[in-house]
């Protein structure tokens, strides 16, 4: 005979999970993350090292011998680091939401299970995001402080820059996401977004040179990359980069509203893909 307080007591046991759904979500996602540690520190400590040794031993060493300090009255390893340092939060970004999204939607569709408890789509999604936003932040703590350890901040506010390409990240990478959670068949679509989308925003936006050293027909490209807007905002910070007040409000509201947008596509993706 069924006991008439189960249900009950089933109904109270779902009540902190649909609560708190993106929470637990969360915790799986930085609880796989845990499984690939030992790559994110190694990345982590041995990107920024090597790439800011390069530019600070190497290139930057170059530029400044050849044509005295530029960029705003700095050396080029300040004026690169900014841009290195969104670079960075692009590309860890760009790892945690395209594959681990199609990993849980398709290949090990945990997302599925997750749905099938208490936890709604939308708070499947909000969990990724917290977890990238978690993961986005120590990396670029770490590569500032790197930056710091180079001489490359000079201003007090360069902090700013961290949250900076926090952002950054995640305005391309909720975009990704949306993307990503639309893909029902692996034919390489993810390969080719980093191959003909992540590599150009990479070279195109303004990140090693000015983006008025491009040719004009190839300007516009800066003002569609978050990349951009993310570097030149991180600038600003770092060193006080000379721009009108418009512009860096311009950066904002851009890297807001991509962030905005790419978070509530997916999240009506994940409503319509896990409910269908």
């Amino acid at each position: 005979m069924n006991d008439p307080t189960s249900g009950g007591l089933a109904l109270a046991a779902g009540a902190r999970p649909r609560r708190f759904g993106a929470w637990y979500v969360a915790e799986h996602r930085l609880r796989v993350m845990w499984s690939y540690a030992q790559t994110i520190l190694s990345t982590g400590i041995g990107e920024p090292l090597i790439y800011l040794y390069a530019m600070g031993v190497g290139l930057a060493t170059l530029v400044d011998q050849n044509l005295g300090v530029e960029a705003g009255g700095v050396g080029y390893l300040v004026y690169v680091a900014p841009a290195l340092l969104c670079s960075a939060g692009l590309a860890t970004a760009t790892i945690e939401f395209s594959y681990p999204v199609l990993l849980g939607y398709k290949w090990n569709p945990t997302f599925g299970g997750m749905h099938s408890g208490p936890i709604s789509p939308g708070q499947i999604v909000d969990g990724l995001v917290i977890s990238v936003v978690i993961r986005l932040t120590v990396t670029m703590v770490v590569y500032y402080a790197f930056m710091v350890l180079f001489g490359a901040v000079p201003s007090p506010a360069g902090w700013i820059a961290i949250l900076v390409a926090t952002l950054t990240g995640m305005a391309f990478g909720t975009l990704l996401m949306a993307y990503a959670s639309t893909i029902r068949d692996d034919t390489g679509q993810l390969a080719m977004v980093e191959r003909l989308v992540v590599l150009p925003l990479t070279l195109f936006s303004g990140t090693f040179f000015p983006l008025s050293q491009l040719p004009w027909f190839l300007q516009w490209l800066g003002w569609l990359s978050p990349l951009w807007h993310g570097t030149e905002l991180a600038r600003v910070a770092t060193f006080g980069y000379p721009e009108p007040i418009w512009l860096t409000i311009v950066h904002v509201v851009v890297l807001v509203g991509m962030t905005a947008a790419g978070w509530l596509a997916s999240r009506r993706i994940a409503v319509r893909r896990l409910t269908a």
